[in-house]
C-alpha cells in the first residue's frame, strides 16, 4: 500500500525497539495497527504512522512509478496502424506493476509537500513491433487452407510480441534513454503529480497519482483517488494522439497468513479519441470456489468517443471487436484477432503479448547525492533510510518524526501568512482533467535529464 499522507505521532510509538523483527511479526503489528481504523472511509486521508521496522527504507516518490520495463514503453507509437499501437499500450500497461509480482509489496516513507524525485532509465529499444496487418492475413490464410497450422497447445503461440528482459541487447538493438520527474504537489487531499519523457521516441505520460484506501478486515482495498484520472500517454510522432488508462481495484491481502500479495479486480480501461479504439480489462479475481486466478478477461474495439456507453466485456457487440485478450496478468497474456471468442481461436492464432515470467524491474539511473536538492526524496530521507538499513529503528523514528513536524510547523506557518503552496515543477496541484502540465522549471529540469545533466544550478 502507497500512501502520500504526511504522518503525526499518533500510532508511531506503537513498536520502537531496534530489535529486528520476523515478516511476521511485522505483519502482526501492522494488522494491529489497521484493526484501529476498521470502517473508515479512506485511509490515506488519516493521519497515522507506523513504526519504522515496517516501512521500506524507500520513498514513496521513487517506488510510486510505471516504467518497471521501460523498453515496453519507448516502442509505443510504432506501429503504423491504431490496432498496432493500442496493443503497444496494452503491453506497456501490463508491466507496469512488475514491482508487486516480482518483489513483495511493501510501505514506502510517505511523501512531504514540495518533495520531489527525478531519474532515467536507459534501455535498449528491442520489443518486437506489432503489426496486425500481417497477423490478420496470416490468420486469413490459415482460415483458407493455404497454411496448415503447426501444431502447439494452449500455452504456446505462433507469434511472440512480449518484450526482453532489460539489457538484453542484441546487435539491432539501440539505447533509448527516458526522464521522469515527479513533486509532491498536495497534501489535503494528498496527490503528487508525474512527467514521463521520451522525446526521441515522441512518447511522454502524465498524471495525477492519488489513491483511497480501506480496511476491510482481511485486506486493504485500494482504487484511484478522486484526482487520479489515469496515466495519460501522448505520441509526439502520431500527430498528438492521446490515451487515457484508469486504474481498476487493488487489494493488499494475505495479513492473516502472514504473507503478503497484491491482486486486482473490477475494470480498467484504455481509450484513444483519435482512433476511435478502447479497450476494456475485466481483472477476475476469484474463479470457481473461491480459487484465486488474477486472470484478465479484455476485448479491443470501435468506440464512439461522444457516446462512450461500454464498461462491460460482454456489453460489445461482436461486430465492433478488433480483439481479445485473455490469461493470468501476473504470468502470461495471449491475444487473438477479430471478434471470435477466446476459447474458438486455434492456438496457433493466439499470440503472446507479455510473458511476465523472464521480466524484472529495469534499475533507475538517479541523480548523484551531490546534485540532489534539500528536498529531493533520495536527500530528504537519507538519515531515516540509513538508520533503517542499520537496523537502527528508533533512531530512523526519531528523525522521521522530526522532518515530519517540520512539515507541519512550514504548513502552519503558510496557514499564517496567507500564503498557499505552490509547485516548483508543475503548473497545477489537482485537477486540470487529471494531466498536470509542467512549468518551465519542470520542462528544463526534464531537458537536462534528457542530456544526461542533474545540475539544478538556476532552477532552484
Amino acid at each position: 500500500m502507497a500512501s502520500s499522507a504526511p504522518e503525526p505521532a499518533a500510532v508511531e510509538a506503537a513498536t520502537t525497539s531496534d530489535d529486528q523483527q520476523s515478516d511476521g511479526s511485522k505483519l502482526r503489528t501492522f494488522l494491529g495497527i489497521l484493526k484501529r481504523f476498521i470502517g473508515v472511509s479512506d485511509l490515506a486521508s488519516v493521519r497515522f504512522s507506523l513504526p519504522s521496522q515496517l516501512l521500506e527504507p524507500t520513498p514513496n516518490l521513487e517506488y510510486w512509478n510505471y516504467i518497471d520495463a521501460p523498453n515496453a514503453f519507448v516502442v509505443i507509437g510504432t506501429s503504423d496502424e491504431p490496432l498496432g499501437r493500442m496493443l503497444e499500450v496494452v503491453r506497456f500497461w501490463l508491466t507496469k506493476d512488475l514491482k508487486y509480482i516480482k518483489g513483495r509489496p511493501c510501505k514506502p516513507y510517505n511523501s512531504v509537500l514540495g518533495e520531489f524525485f527525478r531519474c532515467n532509465w536507459e534501455t535498449e529499444d528491442n520489443a518486437p513491433r506489432i503489426e496486425t496487418t500481417g497477423l490478420s492475413e496470416a490468420v486469413s490464410k490459415r482460415s483458407l487452407g493455404s497454411i496448415k497450422a503447426p501444431k502447439s497447445d494452449k500455452s504456446s503461440s505462433s507469434v511472440s510480441l512480449t518484450v526482453p528482459q532489460h539489457g538484453t541487447s542484441t546487435p539491432e538493438s539501440k539505447r533509448v534513454r527516458i526522464s521522469y520527474l515527479t513533486e509532491q504537489t498536495s497534501h489535503h487531499p494528498p496527490v503528487s503529480a508525474f512527467h514521463v519523457s521520451c522525446p526521441e521516441k515522441g512518447v511522454s505520460a502524465r498524471g495525477f497519482d492519488q489513491i483511497t484506501a480501506k480496511f476491510t478486515g482481511t485486506s486493504v482495498k485500494v482504487l484511484p483517488g478522486e484526482h487520479n484520472m489515469g496515466i495519460f500517454i501522448t505520441l509526439d510522432k502520431r500527430d498528438g494522439e492521446e490515451y487515457q488508462l484508469t486504474h481498476p481495484a487493488a487489494h493488499l491481502g494475505g495479513l492473516l497468513r502472514g504473507s503478503l500479495s497484491v491482486s486486482v479486480s473490477e475494470m480498467a480501461y484504455i481509450t484513444c479519441p483519435r482512433t476511435k479504439i478502447k479497450v476494456i480489462l475485466h481483472y477476475v479475481e476469484e474463479g470457481w470456489l473461491g480459487r484465486s486466478t488474477n486472470k484478465i478477461d479484455g476485448v479491443v474495439f470501435k468506440y464512439d468517443p461522444e457516446n462512450d456507453d461500454k464498461t462491460r466485456v460482454q456489453d460489445v457487440p461482436e461486430a465492433d471487436v478488433l480483439a481479445r485478450l485473455h490469461g493470468p496478468w501476473k504470468e502470461k497474456v495471449m491475444f487473438t484477432l477479430g471478434p471470435k471468442p477466446f476459447k474458438s481461436v486455434p492456438p496457433e492464432d493466439q499470440h503472446v503479448i507479455i510473458d511476465i515470467g523472464p521480466l524484472n524491474v529495469a534499475p533507475k539511473v538517479l541523480p548523484p547525492d551531490d546534485k540532489q536538492a534539500p528536498n529531493e526524496s533520495l536527500h530528504f530521507w537519507s538519515g531515516v533510510t540509513n538508520a533503517i538499513h542499520a537496523k537502527q529503528f528508533s533512531k530512523a523514528t526519531n528523525i522521521k518524526l522530526e522532518l515530519e513536524e517540520a512539515q507541519r510547523e512550514k504548513a502552519r506557518q503558510r496557514e499564517k501568512d496567507g500564503v498557499p503552496f505552490k509547485p516548483v515543477f508543475f503548473e497545477h496541484v489537482i485537477g486540470n482533467g487529471g494531466k498536470p502540465s509542467l512549468t518551465d522549471k519542470g520542462r528544463e529540469v526534464l531537458d537536462r535529464a534528457q542530456r544526461g545533466e542533474w545540475d539544478l544550478e538556476g532552477i532552484i
